[in-house]
């Protein structure tokens, strides 16, 4: 081995000990990326379930009339990738501009960005990191960022006003990819008191299962439903 072959050499065993790819690693030198800091969470819903987690309600309850249901033909499509064309969230039919809105789960801002009606803010959950919580149309009570914490139960501001219903969005990321879930499929029994108090029977009544949907498809143009109409299944329901 001449100088420089045991130069190189050496070179490449410090970058192979400082990259933090060790004995083990079968990457070619120079190759290695650098280690993750904060890697993203899994959960695998196929074994596990959906655990139920959240205490707190995103929304002042009171006043509200109508609830959509997931997979409903409501708004939009909004769907995971396994799933297309129905919509994988929940319309709240808000009263006022005055309705409060809050942190369901103790978390981080993983996104946050101005809608056309609004502030869109995504806390991931500190309790279940692969679970992140999306709440859209937003009128902040104070500046959120990137980054910043939240706490169960804080206030983050209150509903843009009646020009649209609230929606909330749940997002698994899962060892197969993205998903969606029903935000009621999280909720304690305790959360889910004010609505059965309601007159709603269970998280499952606001739920159109897969099979269900599959059974009587929706279509779509871009993200618009075209076949609304002929849906077997009801848009919402009365809370």
């Amino acid at each position: 081995m001449t100088k420089d072959e045991r130069s190189r050499r050496v070179c490449w065993l410090v970058i192979w000990i400082v990259c933090g790819c060790g004995p083990g690693s079968d990457a070619p030198p120079g190759e290695h990326p650098r280690p993750d800091q904060n890697p993203a969470a899994e959960y695998d819903l196929g074994a596990l379930g959906v655990p139920k987690f959240v205490a707190t309600n995103y929304i002042d309850l009171a006043g509200l009339t109508r609830i959509s249901l997931f997979r409903s033909h409501d708004g939009h499509d909004y769907s995971d990738g396994t799933e297309s064309c129905r919509s994988m969230k929940h319309y709240f039919k808000v009263p006022t501009s005055s309705t409060v809105v809050y942190a369901p789960v103790s978390g981080v801002v993983r996104t946050i960005y101005e809608e056309w009606a609004g502030t869109q803010v995504q806390i991931r959950s500190s309790a279940q990191p692969a679970f992140t919580f999306i709440i859209f149309h937003i009128s902040l009570a104070s500046p959120l960022a990137v980054g910043s914490t939240v706490t169960e139960g804080s206030i983050l501001g209150t509903h843009v006003g009646t020009q649209t219903w609230s929606d909330v969005a749940v997002e698994v990321n899962t060892p197969s990819g993205r998903r969606l879930v029903s935000y009621f499929e999280t909720l304690t029994e305790s959360a889910f008191a004010p609505f059965l108090a309601r007159g709603l029977a269970s998280p499952a009544s606001l739920i159109i299962t897969r099979d269900q949907r599959d059974t009587a498809p929706l279509t779509c143009s871009g993200e618009a439903f075209t076949n609304s109409a002929d849906d077997p299944y009801p848009v919402d329901v009365a809370f």
